[in-house]
């Protein structure tokens, strides 16, 4: 998500990019405004250095926020190399300090989060297919749950792909990496060193997708040595092993007017789900080690950088070509290396335009030379490497061109009439729906310039479509600007759209069944190892400059007026007319209820008055009152629902299934999306059938409870209760600081409380006088902030506690005779069955002998884990820690997960007590 930072930028389009430097593709910017680093002169400079080298990486990392950032950007906009970020999933596993987007929702999240990350790295980002499904401590766990060769697959197909001379990864081979994630991509970054180069390695690939088999040169790995800013050196009192290379990511850059590490360490600070903010070094020297892992060639053992023994100049295309004559293409590369050398040194921070003859005369130079390798006697192999890097170099080219002409093309959609220019001006664009549905017409407004002096002639000025399998309708509303471009005189053009009945939405080409399958099924396989299907419309420039054609364009964007960010830009997406779901998409039914209520929310994109009706599919012999509801929204964003009363029919101890049909214009709706992420970061769709998938169990609670809840940085703990019958109160800061917290039976702690509850750490007194008054507080998942005595008795869970990551651990209760376990439900260790993703996390590491510890688990390998749910009688009430992750099984609708928490809430009914 993008804001608009002057109101002028709307009228004249100069906030809005030409092609990014760190592209290898001609394509649409997403963004309404790019980066200060990804434009102007800034992208020129850095445009000019990627012109004079075919350095290449593909980095591979497990999880985002594991890369290296700072020799990211070094790399890319210091040293100009083409780079790549490959990551093994999209940390769907991890924690969230920003919203209660959890398990695929947040994978969404965090591969937004990267690529925001990664407009500060300068990288393009590719993804495998393969899930993280929370910490795991081993490599075999890691392959017992992907298997080897699914997520080696993605691996090898990254590195034929984009044919990098060098791959790093951030994990080295071994236990020495950690989490067992890490430990699997550290083991494939060896092993593809060779592999891709292997044609009897996944055949497939190379018969069917007409891939060719690759061999990087070189591979690194972070670490050795202790250098500032470097890797984590040896293990074990070991010495660390000493680096083959160190990155000066200390490095000032005045072009871009910070260091490497600077930049990166802004664009890390965009991954707030993991870390909250960013967090920026002071300038200094600051150097990142690693050590050669592989190399295809000799090389000393201390190295400059990680190219060494390479040649990665422009002319050093001219290696690849094996069989035929290669005389012309060392003397065209020749050519086209002096024409960026001419271009370099007429470059003017203040007049960019002085490069751009010298770059027409190098685009025009590569093209040549793209016709007659195609026409060569070159061998086949041969050429579709020559033309891979040469595609590479007219991308490149074709960037700093745009760059140089401050060529800018801007697409909104428009409203029904163009607003008064003078009223743009300060009020920016005329808000806009963010979404089309199939069967809708639209109009977009197109507008370019060219900020130079230089003139350039306009060839064309289009909208087109994008990942769409059927053609869309896109006429001209009038004439389109045709002649020249030039001195910050926009033009204009407007364009109507029709969308056809059966376009493709915008939603992950990727996507599972259910949380027990560690990998995603692909919808639409073209996509694969990219991180998004394209936004589907956008708008293109097609220009020429001295004969040199130069094309620049923009995803058609949408503006929503948000108070206290202002102009949010957002690319327009396609998404059903009607989208329904069911909440919560997981849940209980307890055996003892006569009924309960099933909620169905009903949205509308429909663009104006939209009505229909919604009912329930039912297990056989259940029924549903009313039969069916109505709903009626003005117009599109607007949600409605209805809730069923629902009767079961001989409920028992099974799975249960309820489906939400909506009906509107004719056509059935079966299926929702919720929209993931916070404000700042860019929303996605998760889609979901409007499906409840439910469990009938045999579970009790204490009557009557009030349950007063403080939430932390978000959870679903609240909602899940409902089936229950327990309504939470929400508590404010007001309520935990002067409140009666007396009227409550239990106080219940979210999610990382103590992280994102000031109000907590001030007033923790008041929670424990309201223990010793006789209340129940239960603090569920907490991380080190919670690290500081807040409980009645002291404790200390140290600054890497402790985590259970196999859901299927045994569990030993210690406790067998205490009030948690025995009213109103009976717990046994069946109840630990059938738990998703973890045990839990944050275990305590030693605990004041007033604390009992309840329950007893380990991870193959780990000592006994019982600091996980800590028992105090305080006064005349009760203090529990809850490591345990209740906020992960509930919404999934665990049954045993269900019983324990029912008795822990009920406590302060309990008559054992």
């Amino acid at each position: 998500m993008k804001i608009k930072i002057a109101a002028t930028c709307a009228l004249l389009a100069a906030c809005a990019s030409a092609q990014l430097p760190y592209s290898n593709t001609i394509q649409p910017a997403v963004n309404q405004q790019e980066l200060s680093f990804n434009r102007g002169s800034a992208a020129l400079w850095q445009s000019l250095k990627k012109l004079h080298t075919r350095a290449s990486i593909v980095w591979l990392a497990a999880h985002p926020d594991d890369e290296d950032g700072a020799v990211l950007a070094y790399e890319s906009r210091g040293a100009g190399a083409r780079v790549v970020l490959s990551q093994t999933n999209r940390g769907e596993g991890g924690a969230n300090v920003m919203s209660n987007d959890y398990f695929d929702a947040l994978g969404l999240v965090r591969t937004m989060e990267l690529l925001k990350a990664g407009e500060y790295y300068g990288v393009e980002q590719r993804w495998s297919m393969v899930v993280d499904y929370g910490f795991s401590k081993t490599l075999d766990e890691t392959f017992k749950n992907w298997t080897h060769d699914r997520y080696f697959y993605d691996i090898v197909r990254i590195i034929r792909t984009e044919r990098p001379l060098v791959v790093v990864t951030s994990h080295p081979n071994g236990p020495a990496a950690g989490h067992g994630n890490h430990q699997a991509t550290g083991r494939v970054a060896v092993e593809v060193l060779k592999a891709a180069g292997d044609p009897n390695v996944f055949p497939e690939q190379i018969t069917k997708e007409g891939l060719r088999p690759w061999t990087p040169l070189k591979g690194y790995v972070r670490g050795g040595g202790a250098g500032r800013g470097g890797g984590r050196g040896g293990r074990g009192g070991q010495p660390p092993a000493e680096p083959n290379v160190e990155v000066p990511v200390g490095d000032y850059d005045p072009i871009l007017g910070a260091s490497y590490i600077q930049i990166a360490r802004e664009g890390l600070g965009f991954q707030k789900t993991q870390n909250g903010g960013p967090s920026i070094p002071r300038a200094g020297e600051s150097n990142a080690a690693y050590r050669r892992i592989g190399s295809a060639i000799p090389v000393p053992e201390k190295e400059r950088s990680f190219f060494d023994g390479i040649d990665t100049s422009l002319t050093g295309i001219a290696t690849l070509a094996k069989g035929g004559d290669s005389a012309f293409l060392k003397a065209s590369l020749a050519a086209i290396n002096a024409s960026v050398e001419d271009a370099t040194a007429k470059f003017s921070a203040i007049r960019p335009e002085m490069s751009a003859p010298a770059l027409a005369a190098g685009l025009k130079q590569t093209l040549q030379l793209i016709d007659a390798v195609s026409k060569s006697g070159l061998s086949a192999d041969s050429k579709a490497d020559i033309l891979q890097e040469l595609s590479v170099k007219k991308t490149q080219f074709n960037s700093a061109l745009a760059e140089a002409l401050g060529l800018s093309v801007n697409a909104s959609v428009a409203p029904a009439r163009d607003p008064d220019p003078r009223m743009a001006a300060f009020g920016g664009d005329t808000e806009s729906s963010r979404t089309v549905i199939p069967g809708q017409t639209f109009a977009v407004s197109v507008q370019a310039v060219d900020q130079s002096a230089a003139a350039v002639k306009i060839e064309k000025i289009s909208v087109e479509t994008q990942g769409q399998k059927l053609p869309w309708v896109i006429e001209a509303s009038g004439p389109v600007p045709s002649g020249e471009l030039s001195g910050n005189k926009p033009v204009q053009a407007r364009f109507t759209v029709k969308v056809p009945d059966n376009a493709t939405f915008t939603r992950p080409y990727f996507s599972r069944p259910d949380l027990e399958q560690s990998y995603y099924d692909l919808s639409d396989p073209q996509y694969r190892n990219q991180s998004f299907a394209p936004y589907p419309v956008a708008a293109w420039l097609d220009a020429s400059f001295d004969g040199a054609p130069i094309r620049v364009g923009q995803v058609v964007q949408t503006v929503k007026r948000v108070t206290g960010m202002g102009s949010v830009y957002e690319p327009l997406v396609v998404e059903p007319a009607i989208r329904v779901k069911l909440a919560p998409a997981r849940g209980i039914v307890p055996l003892g209820s006569k009924s309960f209520t099933v909620t169905a929310t009903v949205g509308s994109n429909v663009k104006g008055p939209a009505s229909g009706t919604v009912r329930l599919d039912l297990p056989a012999g259940w029924k549903a009152s009313p039969a069916s509801a109505t709903f009626s929204t003005a117009a599109d964003e607007q949600e409605q629902s209805a809730t069923f009363q629902v009767t079961p029919s001989r409920l028992s101890e099974q799975p249960y299934k309820i489906t939400a049909v909506a009906e509107y214009n004719g056509k059935r709706y079966t299926e929702g999306y919720d929209v993931t992420g916070y404000q700042g970061v860019r929303p996605y769709f998760l889609y979901r059938d409007a499906v409840e998938h439910t469990t009938g169990v045999d579970v009790k609670v204490a009557p009557g409870l009030k349950i007063g809840y403080v939430a932390g940085s978000g959870d679903d703990v609240p909602a899940a209760l409902e089936p229950l019958g327990i309504k939470v109160s929400f508590l404010s800061p007001a309520d935990i600081s002067s409140g009666d917290l007396g009227k409550f039976d239990v106080l219940l702690l979210g999610v990382r409380a103590y992280a994102a509850r000031e109000d907590l750490v001030t007033h923790n007194a008041r929670l424990l006088d309201y223990v010793k008054n006789g209340g129940v507080v239960i603090v569920q998942y907490n991380t080190p902030e919670f690290d500081h005595n807040y409980g009645p008795y002291p404790y200390v869970m140290g600054r890497n506690p402790e985590e259970v990551t196999d859901e299927a651990s045994k569990v030993n209760i210690l406790k067998p005779a205490n009030p948690i376990f025995n009213w109103p439900n009976k717990i046994t260790e069946k109840d630990f069955t059938g738990w998703v993703e973890e045990r839990g996390s944050k275990w305590m590491q030693t605990w004041d002998s007033h604390y009992e510890a309840l329950l007893e688990t380990h991870d193959d390998g780990q000592e006994p884990q019982s600091g996980g749910l800590l028992y105090a009688k305080y006064g005349k009430g009760i203090y529990i820690y809850n490591a345990y992750a209740f906020y992960r099984q509930l919404p999934e609708g665990v049954p045993g997960a269900y019983r324990i928490f029912a008795n822990m809430i009920s406590l302060a009914k309990n008559p054992q007590r």
